[in-house]
């Protein structure tokens, strides 16, 4: 069968652009009723009875049969046995992209996750107390494909944070189990794992079986039932971010091969049918080499179907008057990856305030970033980038204010805090900070 796929041509000078735009961007994140429905009584079930509803639910939806939870969980010995069992090639990629993950977040752990204080003149000490969470649950999917970036990606900021627990939950359907997963979760310090998946296992987090520990955050992408899972969770637990469809927008001045940008556009596609790729570009000589890069290379690609998908139903390719103009646009769709394919990147960086990562330059494919370049490729989606950050290691920790009022502070603290607490009708705010004046 013949895939063809024509992304939409739009151009900013176009009196209909902003409305063309817009239907092009909208995504809904709405959950189906049904689901929404579905992932309640599930949740409520594995609240109510724990280990038992995991296990029906687990032969119900994976195909995976156990008598007890005990023969889902993976030793560190089965997670150590499937390092060891890879192939160099991949023992060696796997070690490499997991130093570099790490030594990324370990420099992000000193720049904004230590504590510190301060006293003023009066002698008063204020500071922040930075202290990482007991234990976390990271979701890694599984089913149709096995993601051990995602498993680096979760546990080592957790590990670097120094979370003293680490859940890992799987699916893995009819037992099938991927040994670089679980090679993954050996390399980056997971100290538990279990073969569940789906709304049972982000259930079995949130409060905590017989056998599954309660964990206090949970974090990692899956599909609509981990999504509505993760968000009726979320206040009995932390939870990282909802993730959309993967999306990808690369602002382009044409000096970059075209064949390479439209292999770069392919890589969210791939992902999924809902996945968004868009180009900006001032060319359109060039837009029309990228199309003619995508007629040629899409054939070759196995996931050709989900890629045409996607290309036609979300994707764009798009005429701006200028590169600066480009750039307000992409501040305005706030993209999970922003590819500033450019012959100088760095002219058009300080222009760029939303992203959830940025790649700067022709050489820095999206791809790496989500292996092995070192920072995290759990990225806000749908536009949450204008308020959101990419997953790190401040997500697994917490911060306490530090507050040591001198006898000499209390003077001064206890008069202004008098006054504002009788203003708000507080008396009682009032006379404890005025029982401490001389």
């Amino acid at each position: 069968m013949n895939f063809i796929a024509t992304p939409a041509r739009l151009s900013t000078a176009s009196s209909t652009f902003d409305a063309e735009f817009k239907a092009r961007l909208h995504w809904s994140a709405d959950t189906d009723a049904g689901i929404e429905q579905r992932v309640a009584d599930i949740l409520a079930d594995v609240q109510q009875r724990g280990d038992a509803a995991v296990l029906d639910y687990t032969a119900r939806f994976d195909g995976l049969s156990a008598s007890a939870m005990a023969e889902l969980e993976l030793t560190q010995a089965e997670l150590k046995a499937a390092f060891e069992g890879l192939p160099e090639v991949q023992r060696s990629a796997l070690e490499s992209a997991a130093k570099r993950v790490r030594s990324y977040h370990v420099a992000q752990k000193k720049a904004s996750g230590e504590s510190w204080s301060y006293r003023d003149e009066d002698g008063t000490l204020l500071g922040q107390k930075v202290t990482p969470l007991d234990r976390v649950g990271i979701y890694v999917p599984g089913g149709k494909a096995a993601y051990p970036s995602s498993v680096l990606m979760n546990a080592i900021p957790a590990h670097v944070a120094g979370v003293g627990e680490i859940i890992m939950v799987v699916p893995t359907p009819k037992g099938e189990k991927n040994a670089l997963v679980l090679a993954a979760a050996y390399v980056a310090g997971v100290t538990r794992a279990f073969t569940i998946g789906g709304a049972q296992a982000v259930a079995a987090l949130a409060y905590g079986t017989a056998t599954v520990p309660k964990v206090d955050k949970i974090t990692g992408p899956g599909n609509a039932y981990v999504a509505s899972a993760k968000k009726r969770v979320f206040g009995v637990v932390g939870i990282d971010m909802i993730a959309g469809p993967s999306e990808i927008l690369v602002l382009a001045d044409g000096t970059t091969p075209a064949d390479w940008v439209a292999m770069d556009l392919f890589s969210q596609a791939e992902h999924d049918e809902l996945a968004q790729s868009i180009l900006l570009c001032p060319d359109a000589a060039y837009l029309e080499q990228v199309q003619a890069s995508i007629n040629k290379l899409l054939p070759e690609m196995p996931r050709r179907a989900i890629i045409a998908k996607s290309l036609n139903d979300r994707g764009a390719l798009i005429l701006t008057r200028s590169m600066e103009e480009a750039c307000e646009i992409a501040n305005r769709i706030a993209p999970e990856h922003l590819e500033v394919s450019s012959r100088n990147p760095h002219r058009w960086e300080p222009l760029l305030k939303h992203a959830g990562a940025i790649f700067l330059g022709s050489f820095t494919s999206e791809s790496l970033g989500d292996y092995c370049a070192g920072p995290n490729h759990v990225l806000p989606t749908s536009g949450t980038a204008r308020f959101s950050s990419p997953l790190g290691v401040y997500d697994f920790q917490k911060r306490s204010s530090l507050i040591e009022v001198s006898e000499a502070g209390a003077q001064t603290l206890g008069q202004i805090a008098s006054v504002l607490a009788h203003g708000e009708g507080l008396q009682a705010h009032a006379r404890a900070a005025e029982m401490r004046l001389k």
